[in-house]
């Protein structure tokens, strides 16, 4: 009786499946890495690790600059801190809860009016606003005018952490 040699190449590529093959059961057994999402912390959770009581900073501070408002009182530089809600914003409160209320996961609560959007052109007065800082552990740049109607509107969805204007 004759024995038939096998290449080498097809000899290891035949242990490769064999190996492949035996671990496939303990693959099976073991739960998947990927099979959930991983959790990521709750709002509150990003707070309280950045609350000034536990040695941290703050977790959402804004910076807000008006200016063109129509009042003396809203025209100026301002701090708002959320969580405990603080600063010498004229209306932290309300702006902390608004600024809750409007926060979704995943979606930029500060985004500008999209490119190409169909807008009324009204004018709705120079005032202008600049936000800095971090919202939901998130950096915050933006830039609020009133230029326009979505521009109008816009600014409206951010009262009052933005001034009501007198135009």
């Amino acid at each position: 009786m004759s024995r038939r040699r096998i290449p080498s190449r097809s000899l290891s590529l035949l242990v490769a499946a064999a190996a492949a093959v035996c671990a496939l059961p303990a693959f099976a057994a073991a739960p998947a890495a990927s099979a959930a999402p991983i959790p990521l912390p709750h709002h509150d959770d990003l707070l309280l690790a950045g609350s000034p009581a536990l040695g941290g900073a703050r977790g959402d501070h804004l910076t807000i600059t008006v200016t063109g408002s129509g009042s003396p009182r809203t025209d100026g530089t301002f701090q708002l801190y959320c969580h405990p809600h603080g600063g010498n914003h004229f209306a932290a409160g309300p702006a902390c809860d608004r600024l809750d209320r409007m926060t979704r996961w995943g979606r930029d609560t500060f985004a500008p009016v999209p490119r190409g959007a169909r807008c009324t052109m009204m004018y709705g007065g120079p005032a202008r606003a600049h936000v800095s800082g971090t919202w939901a552990g998130r950096p915050v740049n933006a830039d609020f005018r009133r230029t326009n109607g979505c521009e109008i509107e816009r600014w409206g969805r951010f009262e009052p952490m933005l001034p009501k204007t007198v135009s």
